[in-house]
């Protein structure tokens, strides 16, 4: 999961599977450092280059089961990243996404958030500096 900032705010991506906000982020692949995966997930939905990252925090709640609608059923640990990109002028939505926004706190305590977001942002929200692990 990726932890983009611009103006103090977070930015989110509605996805197209659920139509829920989420941050943005996504699998890793079997053979793929961490950091890279990071870099393509961020490029692949937002259009932006990471110029720099920092684990923020590690999410591994052993009962966060996830079933996707294509009947797959995964345990998911989640990394979140604090990223600074390059710019934002290429800040653009991916066919995974409905939308690309930046949010406020306020505003993202008023969104339906997926449930393996919800403890990342509660964390980044309570001024945790990194690396936290939350169980």
């Amino acid at each position: 999961m990726a932890l983009i900032e611009r103006e103090e705010r977070l930015l989110l991506e509605r996805r197209s599977d659920c139509g829920r906000w989420g941050m943005v982020g996504g699998a890793v692949e079997v053979d793929e450092p961490l950091g890279e995966a990071l870099r393509r997930e961020v490029r692949e939905e937002t259009g932006l280059s990471v110029s720099s990252s920092e684990l923020f925090c590690v999410f591994s709640d052993p009962s966060k089961i996830v079933a996707y609608p294509d009947g797959n059923v995964v345990r998911v640990i989640s990394f979140a990243y604090r990223v600074s990109v390059e710019d934002f002028s290429g800040l653009r939505r991916s066919p995974e996404s409905l939308d690309l926004a930046f949010f406020s706190r306020e505003e993202i305590e008023e969104l339906d958030v997926i449930e393996t977001g919800r403890p990342v942002l509660a964390a980044y929200f309570s001024g945790a500096r990194g690396p936290v692990v939350l169980e």
